[in-house]
């Protein structure tokens, strides 16, 4: 993925029920320097010219992320979801990272199934937590 990827990959984005973007991070801005920090880890799926999926994946040094992994419902039960994760998890090995985590959520019935079939299972132990340092708008798609 690189930032001239951007606004189709927003659009790829927006066509899938169940993410949650805001409008600091997921903006042009915010996905640049996502980009600039993780430039070997994130990837998109393109077939004739249009991006039918991304994969937005990095690291902090010790534990891999993935966030906003998206394949455009015209595009789904193609392979192109699990080779973006793929991809992204090979990707992460190679820059030694050995555990990747993520969040999905709740009410995301299609997404949490996908990861499921992936291997990637829930914790019951953790309650996730954040806290805005600005304001920020959601976008719940």
């Amino acid at each position: 993925m690189t930032p001239d990827d951007y606004d189709a990959v927003h659009a790829c984005w927006m066509a899938c029920t169940g993410m949650g973007l805001n409008t600091i991070d997921d903006s042009r801005e915010g996905i640049i320097r996502y980009l600039e920090r993780n430039p070997n880890t994130c990837f998109v799926d393109e077939q004739e010219g249009t991006i039918t999926g991304a994969i937005l994946a990095g690291h902090d040094g010790r534990r891999g992320y993935i966030y906003h992994t998206a394949v455009n419902p015209a595009y789904r039960r193609q392979g192109i979801g699990t080779a973006l994760v793929n991809a992204a998890l090979h990707a992460l090995a190679n820059e030694g990272i050995i555990k990747v985590a993520l969040v999905a959520f709740s009410r995301n019935d299609a997404g949490n199934a996908f990861w499921e079939r992936l291997g990637f299972t829930a914790r019951g132990d953790l309650t996730y937590r954040n806290k805005a340092l600005c304001a920020i708008t959601r976008i719940d798609t």
